[in-house]
C-alpha cells in the first residue's frame, strides 16, 4: 500500500458506538492502529503522513469520548458545546507532530472551576486514557488560572503558542489565543530572549555539540528543538504557523526551507523508527538501539556499517540545522529588536566591517569573486577578539558561496597563506578554526576533513565523532595558553606557552585522526597527509617532518605511560630513542594531554597524570644524560635504603629489625617503590603479628590512585583472590607490583581507583581492609562472585589478543592482552597463571572503554622466562577463558 488514505479508516474511534467505549475495545482499537503505523512505515509511507495521521486518530478518539461523556452534542452543523469547556491540544500534539511514543499533551479549558459532574465525567475520561495506556499530559484550568500562569512559565507560555482546539467551546479557545498572543504574556522581545537562553542551556548539556556517539534526537543541538525553536519565535513574533510561511515572511528563502524541511523529515524518520524498537518514550540514540534503527531505515552492509552510514548523515543533518538555527536566530533578533536603522556600519578592511560586534560583507558577490576572501574572513575573526561572530546576511552568503566552490580552498595560494597566518594567533582555534568547522569552511579548505566529519567511532571510549573530538583537541591545546588551568594541567599550562611553534602543534593535531575509517593504520596515513599539507603550505622540511612525526607518534606516549612498565630503564631508553629531543618531548606530551582529555570528559584523571608526569621527567633525564646512557640499578636500590632509613630514624626504629625485614628483600622490591612507601611498609611490618597478614590502605593518593599494600604468606591463587575482591567491591586496579621476598612471603601492592575515576573513598578503607584480611586468611581459592556486566557490553565484541613483547631482559616475559572488558576480569586471568604455575612480577591495567589493554610481567615458577610452548598453551587457556560469548 503506498496511499495513506487506504489506511485511514483503520479502526476509526469516530465510528465506535457507545458500547464500544470500553478499555477492551478501545486497546484493541489502538493497538491495531499501532500496528498499522508500523506496516505503514515498512511500506514507505512519508513519516510525516504517518505523524500526522496519529494526530487525527487521537482527535477522532478524544472527541469520540467528549461526547461520550457529554461535553457536546451532534448539531446541524457539526458537534455543539454544550458545556462551556474545551479540549484544547498543545506541545507536539498541538502542531498534529505525534510519533510512536510521543506523549499526548491536552488543556481541559473552562471559563469557571469546574462543578461536581464535570470533575466527576472528566477524571473518568483521564482513567480511561491512562488504563488505555496512553502517555497522556494533563492540565485542567479555567481560563484566568492558564492566563496567570503563563506569565511566569515559560514552558507552559510555548506549549500554549502551539496550541490548537480539538472540540468544545469556540469562543473561549479564541479568547485564549488572543491573550496568548498579546503584550501581556510573554512579550515578543522577551519571548524571543527566554527561548534563545533556554537553547543555549540544553545545548550545554550535552557539552555544545550534536556529534555525541548517543544523541538525543530532540534536544541536542541540531536536532529537532532547535528547528522548534525557530517556529515558536516565529509563531510569537510574525504569527507564522509553518516553514512555508516564515518563507512570505522574508525570513527564509526557498532553498533555505526546502533545506530545513529535508533535515526535519530526516531526523523524523529516525525518531519514528526509534520509537518502533524502544518500548518506553526516548528519543536518545544509544549503542544497542542504533543498528535495529539503521536496519529500519534501510541501512546495509557488514557489521557496524549501517551505524556508521546513518550516523555520519544524522551528523551532517544536524550540522546544517545548527548553521540555519544560528543564522535564523540572528535574523529574527535583528527584526525583533528593530535594530537602530541609522547606525552605520564601521569600515574594518575595504571587504570586511563591523555591525555592532558581528563583521559583515561590504559586498554580497564577494564570496563568489574571491573564494579566498572567506579565509580572509576567519582571519580577522582570530586577529580581533572584538568580533563575537558573523552577521547573518554574510552567513547565507557564506552557505551560498560554499556550495558553489568548483576547487578546495586549499588549492587558491592566498588561501594558503591566510590559513597559516590563522594558526599563528594564539586564540586562533576558538575565534576561527571552531566557527570554520561549524560552517563547513574546514571541510571547503582540505578534502581530507570532510572524511571524518559525523564519522562514527563505535565503542565505549569515545564521546564524539572524530572531527568533533580533533576539534576538541585543539581547543584543549589552546586552553594551555589559560594559567586558571595551571592546577587541572601544570606541565602543559608550563610547556605549551613556551612551544617554539605551537602553529605546528595545532597543524598535527588537525591530521592526528584524519584518516580514521579509511582502514589501516591512521597513525601513518595520516602523517603522510599531513607531510603533503605541511609541503603544499611552504613549510620548511624541518617543520614538516615535525609535524608528520607527531601525527604519527601521537599515540606512543599515551601507550607507553599506560600499558608499559615505565620503571624499567629500557622502556625510558626505547621511549627516548622515539622521542629523539627534549623539544619533540614537550611538543608530544601537549598533543597527549589534549588527545586523551578531548576523548571522553571521563577519560583523564590524576592516575594518568602522574604517569605521563612520570614518564616525561624520566624521558627528560634519559635525554640529557645521552640516550644510550644506562643506570646503575645498584647505586638506585642504595639510594632507596638510606633514603627510607633516614626518614625512619626520625621515629626512632630499631635500625637491627629493619636490616633483618629489608634483608629478606630482593632488589627488585627497593627499585619499585619509593623512599618513602619503603617507610610506610617497613614502620608497619616492624610492629605487625606475623601470626596474621597485614593489609595497608593508604591515606594519600599515590599516582591519583590509593595504595593498598598486603603481606601474607604466598601461595597460588593469591593474585587472583586479592584481585577477585577488589573488583566485588567495585574498584578498579591500575597498577600492581607483586614480590615474594626470600622465606616466601608475598610483599603485593595494588593501586586502586573508585568507578568514577578517584582515589578510594575515606570511608571505605575499613571495610576493604577487613574484607582483605578475611581473603588472605582463607587458605582455599574459589572464583568470587563477579558483578553484573554493564548492559552496553552486550553490544560489543572485542577478540582477545595476546600478544608477547620482546625485551631486552630474557629473565621475565613481558605479555599484553587486549580483551573485552567484563567484571572479574583480573582474578580469571589471575586463576589462568595459577593453573599454569606461573609467577606474576607486574601488571599495568588499562581499560579503554568497553575494551581493556593490560600489560604482565610473568616468569615460570623458577624464575626464568616463558618458553614457547608455555606461551603458546597460555595464549589458549587466556582466549578460551576470556571468549566474549561464553561471558555475556
Amino acid at each position: 500500500m503506498s496511499d495513506i488514505r487506504q489506511l485511514e479508516n483503520v479502526s476509526s474511534p469516530s465510528l465506535l458506538k457507545d458500547d464500544e467505549l470500553n478499555c477492551t475495545t478501545l486497546k484493541q482499537a489502538l493497538d491495531d492502529f499501532q500496528q498499522w503505523m508500523r506496516n505503514a512505515f515498512h511500506a514507505g509511507i512519508p513519516v510525516e503522513q504517518i505523524v500526522l495521521a496519529r494526530a487525527n486518530y487521537v482527535d477522532q478518539l478524544l472527541q469520540r469520548l467528549w461526547l461520550r461523556y457529554g461535553f457536546i452534542t451532534p448539531g446541524a452543523e457539526g458537534m455543539v458545546d454544550v458545556s462551556g469547556i474545551s479540549l484544547i491540544a498543545v506541545g507536539g500534539y498541538g502542531r498534529r507532530e505525534l510519533h510512536p511514543l510521543s506523549d499526548i499533551d491536552i488543556l481541559i479549558l473552562s471559563h469557571h472551576p469546574l462543578n461536581t459532574q464535570q470533575e466527576g465525567y472528566i477524571s473518568e475520561l483521564l482513567t480511561l486514557l491512562w488504563d488505555l495506556k496512553l502517555e497522556i499530559g494533563h492540565s485542567v484550568r479555567t481560563l484566568d488560572q492558564c492566563l496567570e500562569i503563563c506569565k511566569t512559565d515559560l514552558t507552559i507560555a510555548t506549549n500554549l503558542i502551539e496550541s490548537r482546539l480539538i472540540c468544545g467551546d469556540v469562543a473561549l479557545f479564541l479568547k485564549l489565543q488572543k491573550h496568548i498572543f498579546s503584550d501581556d504574556i510573554w512579550p515578543s522581545a522577551e519571548f524571543f530572549h527566554a527561548k534563545c537562553e533556554e537553547q543555549e542551556i540544553r545545548h550545554l548539556r550535552y557539552h555544545g555539540t550534536s556529534y555525541n556517539l548517543e544523541p538525543d534526537i530532540k534536544a541536542s543541538p541540531g536536532g529537532l528543538r532547535d528547528i522548534h525553536t525557530l517556529l515558536w519565535v516565529a509563531r510569537r513574533h510574525f504569527g507564522a504557523t509553518s516553514l512555508d510561511e516564515m518563507v512570505s515572511f522574508g525570513f527564509l528563502t526557498d532553498a533555505e526551507c526546502a533545506e530545513l524541511s529535508e533535515c526535519q523529515l530526516f531526523l523524523w524518520r529516525i525518531r519514528f523508527a526509534l520509537h518502533l524498537v524502544v518500548t518506553r518514550y526516548d528519543n536518545r540514540l544509544l549503542f544497542d538501539r542504533q543498528l535495529s534503527v539503521a536496519k529500519l531505515l534501510g541501512y546495509g552492509g557488514e557489521g557496524n556499517q549501517p551505524i556508521e552510514r546513518m550516523m555520519k548523515d544524522f551528523y551532517r543533518m544536524t550540522r546544517r540545522v545548527s548553521e540555519l538555527n544560528l543564522m535564523l536566530l540572528q535574523l529574527f533578533d535583528e527584526a525583533i529588536l528593530a535594530l537602530d536603522a541609522s547606525e552605520k556600519p564601521r569600515p574594518l578592511t575595504d571587504d570586511f566591517q563591523l555591525r555592532g560586534d558581528l563583521i559583515d560583507l561590504c559586498d554580497d558577490s564577494l564570496f563568489i569573486r574571491k573564494p579566498e576572501s572567506i579565509l580572509e574572513m576567519f582571519y580577522l575573526l582570530a586577529r580581533n577578539r572584538d568580533i563575537k561572530g558573523i552577521y547573518s546576511n554574510t552567513l547565507r552568503h557564506l552557505r551560498f558561496a560554499r556550495r558553489r566552490l568548483s576547487q578546495p580552498l586549499c588549492s587558491i595560494p592566498a588561501a594558503r597563506e591566510l590559513f597559516m597566518a590563522i594558526l599563528k594567533h594564539s586564540g586562533s582555534v576558538s575565534r576561527a578554526l571552531l566557527p570554520m568547522h561549524r560552517h563547513g569552511v574546514l571541510w571547503a579548505y582540505m578534502p581530507q576533513w570532510g572524511n571524518i566529519v559525523g564519522q562514527m567511532q563505535f565503542d565505549l571510549f569515545h564521546a564524539y565523532t572524530v572531527d568533533e573530538h580533533t576539534i576538541r583537541v585543539l581547543l584543549k591545546l589552546e586552553s594551555f595558553y589559560d594559567e586558571a588551568n595551571r592546577q587541572k594541567h601544570p606541565l602543559c599550562v608550563e610547556l605549551y606557552p613556551r612551544l617554539p611553534q605551537p602553529d605546528l602543534l595545532l597543524l598535527a593535531a588537525l591530521f592526528h585522526d584524519i584518516a580514521k575509517g579509511r582502514g589501516g593504520d591512521h597513525s601513518t596515513l595520516g602523517a603522510q597527509d599531513a607531510l603533503e599539507f605541511a609541503e603544499l603550505h611552504g613549510l620548511n622540511s624541518k617543520d614538516a617532518h615535525l609535524v608528520s612525526w607527531l601525527v604519527k607518534s601521537h599515540l606512543v606516549m599515551s601507550i607507553t605511560a599506560q600499558r608499559r612498565d615505565i620503571q624499567d630503564p629500557d622502556v625510558i631508553k626505547q621511549f627516548s630513542n622515539e622521542v629523539q629531543t627534549e623539544s619533540q618531548l614537550r611538543y608530544l606530551i601537549c598533543l597527549t594531554v589534549a588527545d586523551i582529555c578531548a576523548t571522553n570528559e571521563k577519560q583523564w584523571n590524576s592516575w594518568k597524570q602522574s604517569l605521563l608526569r612520570e614518564l616525561y621527567f624520566a624521558t627528560e633525564k634519559q635525554l640529557r644524560r645521552g640516550i644510550q646512557y644506562t643506570p646503575d640499578l645498584r647505586e638506585k636500590v642504595r639510594h632507596h635504603r638510606l633514603q627510607a632509613l633516614a626518614l625512619l630514624r626520625m621515629e626512632n626504629i630499631n635500625e637491627e629489625k629493619l636490616h633483618h625485614l629489608w634483608s629478606r628483600c630482593r632488589a627488585d622490591y627497593f627499585l619499585r617503590h619509593t623512599p618513602n612507601q619503603l617507610a610506610w611498609h617497613a614502620r608497619h611490618l616492624l610492629q605487625h603479628d606475623f601470626s596474621k597478614p597485614l593489609v595497608l590502605v593508604s591515606r594519600y593518593a599515590t599516582r591519583g590512585g590509593t595504595e593498598i599494600f598486603i603481606y601474607s604468606p604466598d601461595r597460588p591463587y593469591l593474585f587472583a583472590a586479592v584481585a577477585g575482591e577488589l573488583d566485588r567491591r567495585n574498584l578498579s586496579v591500575h597498577d600492581a607490583q607483586i614480590f615474594t621476598n626470600k622465606e616466601g612471603m608475598a610483599m603485593d601492592t595494588f593501586v586502586v581507583l573508585e568507578p568514577d575515576g578517584q582515589p578510594l573513598a575515606d570511608n571505605r578503607h575499613a571495610d576493604i581492609s577487613f574484607a582483605l584480611e578475611q581473603v588472605l586468611t582463607n587458605p582455599s581459592y574459589q572464583l568470587p562472585r563477579a558483578r553484573r556486566p554493564s548492559p552496553k557490553l552486550r553490544h560489543f565484541t572485542v577478540p582477545t589478543e595476546i600478544d608477547f613483547i620482546s625485551h631486552d631482559n630474557d629473565k621475565v616475559t613481558y605479555m599484553e592482552l587486549a580483551a573485552l572488558d567484563q567484571p572479574g576480569l583480573l582474578a580469571i586471568i589471575g586463576e589462568v597463571f595459577a593453573d599454569l604455575g606461573l609467577s606474576l612480577h607486574s601488571a599495568r591495567i588499562s581499560t579503554i572503554g568497553e575494551r581493556v589493554e593490560d600489560l604482565f610481567i610473568l616468569t615460570e615458577g623458577d624464575r626464568h622466562a616463558l618458553s614457547t610452548k608455555m606461551r603458546h598453551e597460555l595464549q589458549q587457556r587466556l582466549t578460551e577463558a576470556l571468549d566474549p560469548t561464553d561471558k555475556l
